[in-house]
């Protein structure tokens, strides 16, 4: 068993309001956030987690909501200072923050990558206001495109762009466009996904009309083909990029890498070679909660067993493009491959929805069409 590549998740909640589709955990604006005394609270959970993991090098950060760039730049500088004294942060470490379009946000890049954010995630969604207005966005078309314009201007390695597609009421010729539209920005990474109903939103006690099965079929493959074509490389289900700019941090997440989270209702995964484990943390996850001092940050931690460790691997690493090495399973779990995993991993290639050879896995286009009737034949 050999310890993953490790990141560090820092979550900041709050948001002007909350989007109807969304489960994350999150929270309207009541009042003004408590930045300073919620970056001391992040900087103090960090420390503690610290001592979980030595002196193993953190390669990637991700700071993700909520809307963390509802944060000044003095406060996001504050935060990645205390981050750089309290871990071994890797000298090339990918540093993402996600931003919401808005005037006042997107003239805060500049001031971000002086504090050593290298790479911006922006939340577009569309650029089209009859959909914006569907999500619940606060947002218009020109604010997400003066965003972009900003983050080219910001002096970043890499930004991506965050789009939706299979919105109520979309057509194919709508989400072409707003595809078509976000190419001409060229962003280096296009994070296209479809959306969801999620239980507990809104939308899941009032579903919205979406487009039918057809239809989101013809999009995910139209939209594909142009991305292709305009020279971006599918790497993940919904994500492409340009080639070398990948998002470092979440392909760690999707080859079971370990990573510590910090923030209110943060996840962590952190493996143990000594003890032979890998844990599941969870941070409290109410705001108010995780700032009193009367208890600690850490929820709750879950040792994952044995039994679910097949699922939790595929789950994520077949999420790839890229063929999953069969050495991988046995060096991150430390275990063997269960037979009955091995008998369903061969019914799957079977079936076309996968492809086997003597070193590797690798999921096949209609494999990732019917992804969650992989997964379930590994349950």
């Amino acid at each position: 068993m050999r310890n993953p590549p490790l990141g560090l998740y820092i979550h900041i909640p709050w948001c002007v309001q909350k989007c109807p589709y969304c489960d994350f955990n999150s929270h309207g604006m009541k009042s003004s956030i408590p930045e300073q005394e919620y970056v001391s609270h992040l900087l103090a959970d960090l420390a503690e987690d610290a001592k979980r993991i030595g002196a193993r090098p953190v390669q990637s950060i991700f700071i993700g909501g909520g809307t963390p760039s509802l944060f000044s730049e003095s406060a996001v500088e504050k935060l990645l200072s205390g981050v750089r004294q309290r871990i071994n942060l890797a000298a090339n470490a990918e540093i993402t923050l996600e931003a919401n379009p808005g005037t006042v946000e997107a003239g805060r890049f500049s001031g971000y990558a002086e504090a050593g954010v290298n790479r911006i995630s922006i939340g577009v969604q569309s650029f089209q206001q009859q959909h914006l207005e569907a999500l619940g966005r606060i947002h218009d078309s020109q604010q997400a495109l003066q965003a972009i314009q900003q983050a080219h201007l910001a002096g970043l390695n890499s930004f991506n762009t965050d789009l939706m597609h299979g919105l109520p009421d979309q057509s194919l010729d709508n989400a072409l466009s707003d595809l078509h539209t976000a190419i001409q920005q060229r962003p280096q990474h296009i994070s296209w996904y479809q959306l969801t109903i999620e239980p507990n939103t809104p939308f899941y006690s009032k579903p919205p009309k979406l487009p039918d099965d057809d239809i989101l079929w013809d999009i995910q493959s139209e939209g594909h083909r142009r991305l292709s074509e305009a020279g971006y490389q599918q790497y993940e289900i919904s994500a492409y990029s340009q080639p070398g700019s990948q998002c470092q941090h979440n392909l760690n997440y999707w080859r079971f890498g370990d990573y510590l989270g910090i923030g209110c209702g943060a996840h962590g995964k952190i493996t143990d070679t000594q003890q032979g484990t890998i844990t599941r943390t969870v941070k409290v996850k109410h705001p108010r909660g995780y700032m009193e001092l009367t208890r600690p940050y850490l929820d709750h931690s879950t040792r994952v067993e044995e039994e679910d460790l097949p699922f939790e691997f595929f789950m994520n690493r077949f999420r790839l493009v890229e063929p999953c090495p069969t050495d991988d399973y046995p060096a991150l779990t430390g275990q063997a491959l269960p037979d009955t995993i091995h008998a369903a991993l061969e019914k799957a290639q079977q079936q076309g929805l996968l492809e086997i050879d003597a070193n590797s896995w690798q999921v096949t286009p209609l494999g990732r069409r019917y992804l969650n009737s992989l997964l379930e034949a590994l349950v």
